[in-house]
């Protein structure tokens, strides 16, 4: 998209052409979209019985990606809608599949067993990120995340392995840790006791108020509930079927991060998505740049989009993130029929091909584009 092209969309005009089209999408939403929801959670439960009940037998990968696909859909296919208020609209269902209830107090384990803490969750993805895509405000802008190793002295061979280590650890290593930073940076702003001194170190400190909320409500309630509680459920299997358990949870951890990595880091990074230095304004603005800012993968059954984790519709997800997952695959072809109306690209490509682009911005070798420096 030239630079000319983006100064001239007709915001208004755009807005207009997508309002119509999410009303559209509401006016259908309904009992059909909970069904939906619940058959996606059976089809994520009955991952996650696969894999444990083989699990038992001896420690093997098969079982293992049973285990990942199973915490996968859990985050991907329920807390994100439904956080989202996706289902929040639908008359008479159960409150745990609303926002309000959904993984609240004693259902925390129950609906959602994560690194990641609802509360954190909704701050830094609901929040943050959805409010300010492509911004420097967005805590999930890869090429500012990343600046460190972007200009480091390393050798780019390194910075390849360091990103492929990075990938089967990042919900560990970065995602739980930068929830729990925006929720006490949103929380010391609404107390108002001024900016509180957030570290990278201080992050995993038990002498921090960060790090203390970091081990106790996100690392070891998880390491307890995963990695003792569930493997001990086996022990009256004996000693080497709970160890057999354990050892493909630890393995079914470092494939779901791999999943998740490869679906979620590269929707919003590549040298064809925009980036933008500074806030948008206008209802018009943020749609385009939720258009420019985001890519699809293949898309169109429930089979595929599965195993996607409905995230392959990330441009209508950005458009409109309170929508039922079955709402997408109807809405898509209209939202690419309103780009091609008004000459906006877009983007929808090989997961794999994405992925590259993704990397390629990690370690260096291409940059984002910015709206100034567009070319067609």
């Amino acid at each position: 998209m030239s630079l000319h092209s983006y100064q001239n969309v007709d915001r208004e005009a755009l807005a207009q052409d997508l309002d119509i089209i999410y009303k559209d999408a509401l006016s259908r939403t309904g009992e059909a979209d909970f069904k939906h929801l619940q058959k996606m959670e059976r089809w994520g439960k009955f991952c996650s019985l696969i894999g444990y009940g083989t699990a038992w037998i001896f420690p093997n990968p098969i079982s293992a990606l049973f285990i990942s696909q199973g915490s996968f859909t859990r985050w991907t296919q329920m807390t994100h809608p439904i956080v989202h208020r996706g289902y929040d609209k639908i008359d008479n269902i159960p409150q745990h599949y609303t926002s309000k209830k959904f993984a609240r107090g004693w259902r925390r384990f129950l609906d959602w067993p994560d690194w990641i803490t609802p509360a954190g969750w909704h701050q830094e993805h609901d929040v943050l990120h959805h409010y300010n895509l492509g911004e420097k405000l967005d805590p999930d802008h890869l090429q500012h995340n990343m600046e460190w190793l972007r200009q480091s002295k390393v050798p780019m061979w390194l910075r390849f392995a360091i990103v492929g280590i990075f990938t089967a650890s990042w919900k560990i290593l970065y995602y739980t840790p930068r929830t729990h930073k925006e929720l006490r940076l949103s929380q010391a702003r609404q107390n108002r006791e001024g900016d509180p001194k957030l570290t990278r170190t201080g992050a995993w400190s038990l002498f921090t108020k960060q790090g203390r909320a970091l081990w106790f409500e996100s690392l070891l309630p998880y390491i307890g509930f995963r990695f003792i509680f569930v493997p001990a459920l086996f022990l009256p299997l004996g000693t080497f079927a709970a160890t057999s358990v354990l050892l493909t949870s630890i393995l079914a951890e470092a494939f779901t991060n791999m999943h998740s990595f490869l679906v979620i880091v590269p929707n919003h990074a590549g040298d064809d998505v925009m980036m933008f230095e500074e806030k948008g304004k206008g209802r018009g603005e943020f749609f385009l740049r939720q258009i420019l800012g985001s890519v699809n993968y293949p898309t169109g059954s429930d089979f595929n989009d599965f195993f996607y984790g409905w995230l392959n519709y990330q441009v209508e997800h950005h458009l409109w993130p309170d929508l039922p997952l079955s709402q997408y695959q109807y809405v898509q072809p209209k939202v690419v029929a309103v780009c091609k109306k008004h000459g906006i690209p877009y983007r929808q490509d090989s997961v794999f091909k994405r992925l590259l682009k993704a990397v390629d911005i990690m370690v260096g070798r291409t940059s984002m584009l910015k709206p100034d420096m567009a070319t067609s």
